[in-house]
């Protein structure tokens, strides 16, 4: 199997088989907030959470889905020839609101003509029966995408990052959206506090015996004015340098499934909140060297798993 110049299946390479182009997200803002910080689980939000939810680069809320959208295209106008975009609601917990105001932002989102898919960042104990029948309804106007939060499988991890809850209610939401036939997108977080390389792998085994579609490395960040940075001050743990986070990609990489689509290999953090790890800054970088990792480390090339399948030789 062949993926472009990459080592790997990634989105790029299947929005260009699928939709005949590169589709650029548009991060988008829906106005809500979190259980994790209105007091329903927490106030605090997960320990590794800006102020901004997850939504640093996302537009401005006070703004109409249809003019952030329209503002959305113009920052990407540059870097972007083609007419596709994806209307990823991505800042705090995007489910987690009246199913009547849900329908009305993302129908408002869906509809637009130059938008191709519409994906969802939520958390898995934000999605009842009637919100994944909405976008049940919403998938078959558009593809709809669900970013699930899991970044761990151990539990005790989970308990550190405030993330509020157990790891069975993922598998039970992931269920429910693929028996609706909306696609599964899964975050996991790597080098978060205390995990070794073996639970990290431990979390891409989990997710090769789960019905996901897509999943996102990321690049633990320790930002400015969270709760993860008092954490690191008083109690540091690893963080990889970029040499180390390469081979840890590498050895998930080799680990996952290969019909699993890869969104996401790292991450880029506000630059004036950044603490750790500062060579992540430079995203460009980042990614130039590591595509050069994979090819000179041979990823994918005829190397044999542990789950006992052969990967593909490009």
């Amino acid at each position: 199997m062949r993926w472009g110049e990459k080592r790997y299946y990634s989105l790029d390479y299947y929005l260009k088989q699928t939709y005949g182009e590169k589709l650029y997200k548009i991060a988008l803002d829906g106005g809500m907030t979190c259980p994790n910080r209105d007091g329903r689980l927490g106030t605090r939000g997960c320990i590794f959470c800006s102020e901004g939810g997850s939504g640093d680069f996302a537009s401005d809320r006070h703004l109409s889905i249809t003019a952030q959208i329209e503002s959305g295209k113009k920052l990407v106008a540059r870097k972007h020839s083609g007419t596709g975009y994806i209307a990823y609601f991505q800042a705090y917990t995007n489910t987690y609101a009246p199913t009547s105001y849900l329908k009305e932002i993302f129908t408002e989102a869906i509809r637009h003509p130059d938008i191709r898919i519409l994906s969802i960042a939520t958390r898995p104990d934000c999605l009842n029966s009637d919100v994944i029948e909405l976008l049940a309804d919403l998938n078959k106007i558009k593809p709809v995408w669900v970013e699930l939060g899991l970044q761990t499988i151990h539990e005790e991890t989970a308990a550190l990052i405030r993330r509020g809850y157990s790891t069975d209610v993922f598998d039970k939401t992931a269920a429910n959206l693929r028996l609706a036939g909306i696609e599964v997108i899964t975050h996991v977080i790597l080098a978060l506090p205390g995990e070794t390389k073996e639970m990290m792998l431990d979390t891409i085994h989990y997710l090769n015996q789960t019905d996901i579609q897509g999943i996102k490395l990321q690049l633990l960040h320790i930002l400015k004015n969270t709760d993860l940075a008092v954490y690191y001050q008083e109690h540091p743990f690893w963080i990889p340098d970029m040499e180390e986070y390469f081979e840890l990609l590498g050895s998930c990489i080799c680990e996952l499934r290969p019909d699993i689509v890869i969104h996401r290999l790292t991450g880029d953090g506000p630059k004036h909140l950044l603490m750790e790890p500062l060579w992540s800054r430079d995203k460009r970088k980042v990614l130039n060297q590591m595509q050069a990792y994979f090819k000179r480390q041979d990823i994918w090339q005829g190397r044999s798993c542990s789950h006992g399948r052969t990967v593909y030789t490009l």
